[in-house]
């Protein structure tokens, strides 16, 4: 049987090496490149002629929508299928109405993005399971939107006045990722600008209520007492104040820091001694293993811990020999496992 020349094409290259070796069990499938933007996605089709496009939409110079439909016109018999962290439904829809044959989330198992290449490469449709109900109820105009955290700390930064160069800064993005989050707020809000998602707000104050269990910050029983000083390594912000609550639960005594690069981490560590470190095995363009190695040499008797949300075994190989003393899946980041391995450092 021909092999499937497929084109994996991510932003990051630690993701881009995580997925590939999940690939490698799947039969009559060649990865023949990868690209990590718009114009090396571009060049790479032009010279490839790949049948099976994998790619996270969510990269420097390329606009989704508007892309994909000029690639789905290009190249009509290539299967596509996206790969994002992005849950938002109009994003999705969007992507499906202009011709993509699948959405899978970052967050899934790597068992379930095989099982997605598969139905792709069979002809079928895939959208991860947690994307369905979103979308079937998604027509459903009797309800206000439901809104992401990171919309609605755009939302609030809109109500304040700021302008587009100042939410980027405050909220650690590029302007370009702040005009495509504004793009599709207004679309789920059916507005036309940021004075009319304003005044949607006025009209509309729950859209911005955050239901009780997102908002519960309650402590476990018999909480410890003992302070412990824990520094968050994420170059996503949003995940960062997700773990930052979470952490907050498991111990409300920590006092927790937070960085969003190699950079970030080394400045802090000049003035804070943490006890413990979490570390994201992406950090932006850069690698967070070498994020560990750095770490270890500073501060060889801080207790670093790699995340990812893709727990692939080279991944964790490499982190574990670069002096990490675990590596964890983010999906199993909850409340009780922070908490034990909290008072394990503690102990």
């Amino acid at each position: 049987m021909t092999e499937i020349r497929t084109l994996l094409v991510d932003d990051h290259a630690v993701v881009r090496a995580g997925i590939r070796n999940a690939l490698q069990e799947l039969p009559d499938l060649e990865i023949v490149g990868e690209a990590g933007d718009g114009p090396e996605l571009f060049t790479a089709l032009a010279e490839l002629r790949p049948d099976f496009l994998l790619i996270d939409v969510t990269m420097p110079e390329f606009e989704p929508v508007s892309a994909i439909r000029e690639i789905r016109a290009t190249y009509p018999d290539m299967k596509i299928l996206v790969v994002s962290a992005y849950d938002d439904d109009f994003y999705v829809q969007g992507l499906l109405g202009v011709g993509v044959n699948g959405y899978h989330l970052k967050n899934q198992r790597l068992s379930d993005l095989r099982l997605a290449v598969q139905r792709v490469l069979a002809g079928e449709k895939w959208i991860s399971s947690k994307l369905v109900d979103k979308l079937v109820g998604s027509g459903d105009e009797s309800t206000s939107p439901t809104l992401t955290d990171r919309q609605r700390e755009i939302l609030h930064l809109l109500q304040q006045g700021y302008g587009n160069q100042t939410i980027s800064k405050e909220m650690c993005l590029s302007v370009k990722t702040v005009e495509n989050h504004l793009t599709r707020l207004y679309r789920q809000l059916n507005v036309q600008s940021r004075l009319g998602a304003v005044n949607y707000v006025m009209q509309h104050p729950e859209v911005l209520a955050v239901s009780g269990q997102e908002a519960a910050l309650a402590p476990p029983l018999e909480p410890s007492q003992e302070t412990i000083t824990i520094l968050l390594v994420d170059d996503n912000v949003r995940y960062r104040h997700q773990l930052r609550r979470i952490v907050g639960r498991a111990h409300p005594n920590a006092v927790i820091h937070e960085a969003a690069n190699i950079r970030e981490t080394l400045h802090l560590l000049e003035s804070v001694s943490p006890q413990l470190i979490f570390v994201d095995v992406v950090l932006g363009e850069e690698d967070g293993i070498q994020c560990v190695r750095r770490i270890k040499a500073d501060r060889p008797s801080t207790r670093t811990i790699l995340i990812s949300a893709y727990p692939d075994r080279g991944f964790r190989q490499q982190g574990l020999a670069a002096g990490a003393v675990a590596f964890l899946d983010k999906k199993d980041l909850d409340v009780a496992t922070l908490r034990q391995v909290i008072d394990d450092v503690i102990g």
